[in-house]
C-alpha cells in the first residue's frame, strides 16, 4: 500500500506487519482529524474492543493536526509542535481502544478542500482495498465543517472504485459538527453506544490538547450522546442510555449513478415536508 504523503504512517499497537493488521480490519473509521473517530465512530469501536468473534477497528485521520485551536497550555505551540502532540495523541487512543490499525495520512485541511481532495481518494482507495471491512464510519453530508464534507466525499468516492463485491457491506455517516436530531426518525441510524461510558471518556480524554487547549469536545460528545437516547422517543421510556445518530450512505455504494448532493438535500427535504405536514395540521397554514 502505497500512501502519497512521506510522513504518513500506519501504527499497530499490537505490533503486527501492516499487512496483516489492515486484512483483519472488520469495522473502519474514516475521519477528517485526530479525535474525530473517537465522538463519531465510537459505536465501531465499542464493537471491537476486545475482539469478539475475530472483530478489529481500524482507523484513519486524514489530516495532519497542525491547524488544531489551541489555548492555556497550548496557546504558545507552534503548527509543526501541535502537528506531532495531536499525532502521539491519536496513537495513544489506538492503543488504548485496542485498535488493529490507525493511519494517519498527514494531509493538510487546505488540500484535501482543493480540487480532487489532493490525492487523498487515492489513499482511501488503496487503504479499502487492504482492510475489505465490513462496515465504514465517516462524515455525515450534513456536517458544516467544510473538511469533514471533503473527507465523506473523498469516501465515497474511493469505495465507488471498487468492484461491487469488494465496497463495505455499510457506510455511516455520523456526528460531529452538526447533529442529526433534525432528521426524521424512520430514517436516522441510531448506534447504541450505552454501558460504556468509562471507556468513552477515557478515549476523548486523550486528546488533552483540545480539551485542556479550549474545546470541551469529551463533554459536548457525551451530551449529545445523552439527549440523542432521551429525545429519541417521547411516549416510550429509554432504550438506551447514549446513542449516535447517523446518515446511512450505503445506498451511494450499491447504487453509484446516486447523486450525493440530491441524496443528502432529500434527507432536509423530508424532513421539511414532516414540519410543514404538522403546522398545517394545526394552523391550516400554506408553505
Amino acid at each position: 500500500m502505497n500512501l502519497r504523503k512521506p510522513n504518513a504512517e500506519c501504527f499497530v499497537p499490537d505490533g503486527l506487519a501492516p499487512e496483516g493488521a489492515l486484512a483483519r480490519v472488520t469495522h473502519l473509521g474514516i475521519g477528517a482529524h485526530q479525535d474525530d473517530l473517537e465522538f463519531m465512530a465510537l459505536h465501531g469501536i465499542l464493537a471491537c474492543f476486545h475482539h469478539p468473534e475475530g472483530r478489529w477497528f481500524g482507523g484513519v485521520t486524514c489530516t495532519d493536526g497542525a491547524g488544531s485551536a489551541r489555548a492555556g497550555g497550548y496557546r504558545e505551540c507552534t503548527d509543526a509542535g501541535m502537528r506531532e502532540i495531536r499525532r502521539a495523541e491519536q496513537r495513544a487512543a489506538a492503543v488504548l481502544g485496542h485498535y488493529a490499525a490507525m493511519l494517519q495520512l498527514d494531509y493538510a485541511s487546505a488540500e484535501i478542500r482543493g480540487p480532487g481532495c489532493g490525492g487523498l481518494v487515492d489513499d482511501l482507495e488503496a487503504v479499502l482495498r487492504a482492510a475489505r471491512p465490513e462496515t465504514v464510519y465517516t462524515h455525515n453530508l450534513a456536517d458544516k465543517h467544510d473538511t469533514h464534507i471533503a473527507v465523506a466525499a473523498a469516501v465515497v468516492a474511493a469505495a465507488r472504485r471498487l468492484p461491487a463485491d469488494a465496497r463495505p457491506s455499510a457506510l455511516y455517516g455520523c456526528e460531529v459538527w452538526r447533529g442529526l436530531d433534525w432528521m426524521n426518525d424512520a430514517e436516522k441510524t441510531v448506534l447504541d453506544v450505552s454501558g460504556h461510558d468509562h471507556l468513552a471518556a477515557a478515549l476523548a480524554g486523550v486528546f488533552d490538547s483540545q480539551i485542556a487547549g479550549g474545546k470541551r469536545y469529551d463533554l459536548a460528545t457525551a451530551g449529545r450522546r445523552a439527549a440523542n437516547a432521551t429525545f429519541f422517543e417521547s411516549h416510550v421510556t429509554d432504550r438506551v442510555s447514549q446513542a449516535i445518530f447517523a446518515m446511512d450512505l450505503t445506498p451511494l455504494l450499491r447504487d453509484p449513478s446516486l447523486d450525493p448532493v440530491a441524496y443528502a438535500l432529500g434527507f432536509i427535504d423530508r424532513f421539511r415536508d414532516d414540519v410543514a405536514a404538522r403546522l398545517r395540521a394545526r394552523f391550516g397554514a400554506n408553505d
